[in-house]
């Protein structure tokens, strides 16, 4: 990445935004419990000028700065939130709370949000300039419950932005699309219930861990058969459990699904048939089933127009070679979704660096590349600029 290109006074402060970036790194929180994180951001924002609104969805911040007379508003989002993960970096700024850690690097996200806050507080623009800093992205829905607690009433946008990092592409390279760019995500809980019993006697049980995999494997005709092979679907199995010792029949046994798709048709007609066929094979070995469907993150879908000005910004900025070309819809879900539901606007990645030892998000050993903080913020700064002239 060509420092050259970067914003001078983002860079100017560089050490200062790493320190802010470790802070919140050792220092990890989890979905809805970032007290300490959004009073830390608040006084951030608050020193440098921003009018602050705290609570919204629980521990959410947003800053609003408005200068000039324009009626232009823009957003930016940066979701605060912590994994469940016991880290294994090793780093000197590791998480300091057990079993708790930034392996998404949301604590990038939120430095570089800040980062980008310091240049645009001193930034000539015109406008409404609104920060929003989002709890509980990681499963929880804090982006909708932001939204159902008044985000957009409370702070009106004609465009609302925000990105994720990516391990595996160069630092300062950029991926985006138009329209569909990431799957819906939906959680299913099964519980099954047969007969226990004495593993000697299975004639008088009903075999609960029989009956899941039954249900496992019918589940995979799914994809395979209702389907349009030209639309994406994903039927995941990743938990599954019965039974504790060999001569016990289990009575219950446990599945966990993770469902997804990019089509909202899709995605319904995948509750329906997995709904039907579990009841229904359930029933046909002696069993039945209690079915808890979670319908958790709608795909996300980039506004056309506002992705063609998030790449004219890039574009002229970095030039047309610092977007990812070819680039596929992702698999992954986010919960910004929620958020361009209600308004346009544009999500993008922008890469983590592709170098040895690195690896992907969720990982014990991931760590955020402060080398794409002046790159992100930098990005908002720009942003803002041609939005706000």
């Amino acid at each position: 990445m060509n420092k050259d290109l970067l914003v001078p006074s983002i860079l100017e402060h560089h050490d200062a935004n790493v320190a802010m970036r470790h802070h919140l790194h050792a220092h990890p929180e989890l979905a809805f419990e970032e007290h300490a994180t959004s009073d830390w951001v608040a006084e951030k924002l608050q020193a440098l000028g921003y009018a602050v609104h705290r609570g919204l969805g629980g521990t959410g911040v947003v800053g609003s700065l408005r200068k000039g007379t324009g009626t232009r508003r823009i957003g930016l989002r940066a979701d605060m939130d912590a994994l469940p993960i016991e880290e294994q970096t090793g780093l000197s700024y590791a998480s300091t709370h057990a079993g708790k850690m930034h392996a998404c690097g949301h604590d990038g996200h939120t430095a570089s949000l800040l980062a980008a806050a310091r240049h645009l507080a001193q930034m000539d623009f015109n406008g409404t300039l609104n920060l929003i800093f989002q709890p509980a992205e990681e499963g929880l829905g804090g982006g909708r419950k932001m939204v159902e607690d008044g985000l957009f009433e409370k702070f009106p946008c004609d465009g609302v932005f925000a990105f994720h990092n990516m391990p595996g592409y160069p630092v300062g390279q950029f991926a985006v699309l138009p329209g569909k760019f990431m799957s819906s995500s939906d959680t299913v809980i099964i519980k099954v219930h047969g007969k226990g019993g004495h593993g000697s006697m299975p004639h008088t049980c009903v075999d609960a861990a029989v009956v899941a995999s039954y249900i496992v494997v019918a589940l995979q005709t799914i994809v395979a058969r209702n389907v349009d092979p030209r639309e994406m679907a994903v039927v995941t199995v990743g938990a599954m459990s019965a039974g504790s010792i060999s001569n016990v029949i289990a009575e219950t046994a446990n599945l966990q699904l993770s469902v997804r798709a990019y089509s909202p048709e899709v995605r319904a007609m995948l509750r329906e048939r997995i709904t039907e066929l579990v009841e229904q094979q359930a029933k046909t070995l002696g069993a039945t089933v209690e079915i808890e469907y979670r319908w958790r993150y709608p795909a996300l879908h980039n506004d056309p127009a506002m992705t063609e000005f998030a790449v004219d910004v890039i574009s002229d900025w970095l030039g047309p070679d610092a977007l990812v070309k070819d680039m596929q819809p992702l698999t992954g879900s986010e919960d910004f979704s929620f958020m361009l539901e209600q308004v346009p606007g544009c999500y993008v990645v922008i890469g983590n660096g592709d170098g040895e030892g690195g690896c992907q998000v969720h990982n014990p050993r991931y760590d955020f590349n402060d080398e794409i903080i002046p790159v992100a913020a930098s990005y908002w700064a720009h942003l803002v600029a041609r939005f706000l002239a």
